[in-house]
């Protein structure tokens, strides 16, 4: 079953963030646009250039209002070591959190059970709290974050256009489509 639509389910935990340990709940994602991005694990090799790719980014995030989550099944104490000793890991200033117990990995249907790792999942929730786009790759492919924020312009669009929908490698600012019998085989 897919998890396009869903609600999240709830969740407590604690991140790294801002040099603190700070608690993070289901709650804390709704009201606005957030993306949880899980890997596998800190001190790895694709991971910090995922993380760093997307701090490159996170004010582009910001603007939109979106906050970015990473999530590992370690724990925030490994998340502030990381932070300390990578130089890649120090540019991010969006919440690393710790996932020690697996409930968000098991709540997103990226744990991998006999490895106690998550599989690289990038999640668009809206602000009511409901899955409106995601993604999971196997763990030796990394991802972009320029194309994650693509796609949330693109689900922030949709959501504020009713009736209208973003075409293939729709860009902010370019035509959409208003799906209608007229359209049926023209495209």
């Amino acid at each position: 079953m897919s998890l396009i639509n869903t609600q999240i389910k709830p969740f407590k935990a604690t991140a790294y963030h801002d040099g603190e340990f700070v608690e993070v709940t289901d709650a804390t994602l709704k009201g606005k646009w957030s993306v949880v991005v899980f890997y596998p694990a800190d001190f790895t090799f694709v991971c910090p250039t995922e993380l760093e790719d997307l701090a490159n980014l996170h004010g582009e995030f910001k603007k939109l209002g979106v906050e970015i989550y990473g999530v590992s099944t370690d724990t925030h104490f490994a998340h502030k070591a990381w932070a300390d000793t990578s130089e890649a890991i120090k540019k991010v200033k969006y919440p690393l959190v710790g996932d020690p117990t697996h409930t968000l990995a098991r709540n997103f249907e990226v744990l991998i059970e006999e490895a106690g790792l998550a599989l690289r999942g990038s999640f668009v929730i809206n602000p009511e709290g409901q899955i409106k786009l995601y993604e999971i790759h196997d763990n030796g492919i990394g991802r972009d974050a320029s194309e994650l924020l693509r796609k949330v312009k693109a689900a922030q669009y949709v959501a504020s256009h009713p009736g209208e929908v973003c075409p293939a490698k729709w860009k902010e600012g370019e035509k959409t489509l208003k799906p209608s019998l007229d359209l049926v085989g023209k495209i």
